[in-house]
């Protein structure tokens, strides 16, 4: 949790991400079917495709919100301001690794 957050700053966003990811978790469904049902791999990997971009979708939403939220405050208020921006420029390399 951010210093003066009574939540994390996604909350506000809880229930779009909430309904992004039942929908990933919907495409993912429907490639194991897919591949179930044997069938052709080039509308399989597309597929795929559309999930990685949903997910990273979400989470560059998530990564958003922190950065307005928990970083932003953290600097505001001159509390481990440096800590958080070390801690962000972590995640965005993780974030971004392929």
């Amino acid at each position: 949790m951010c210093a003066d957050h009574k939540g994390h700053p996604y909350t506000a966003h809880k229930d779009d991400l909430l309904r992004r990811l039942r929908r990933i978790e919907g495409q993912v469904r429907g490639v194991q079917r897919m591949i179930e049902d044997d069938r052709y791999c080039v509308d399989i990997l597309v597929q795929i495709s559309a999930i990685k971009s949903a997910l990273h979708q979400v989470g560059l939403s998530v990564l958003d919100a922190h950065t307005r939220g928990c970083v932003a405050d953290a600097l505001a208020n001159r509390q481990q301001g440096e800590e958080k921006i070390d801690e962000l420029m972590d995640v965005i390399r993780q974030f971004t690794r392929s």
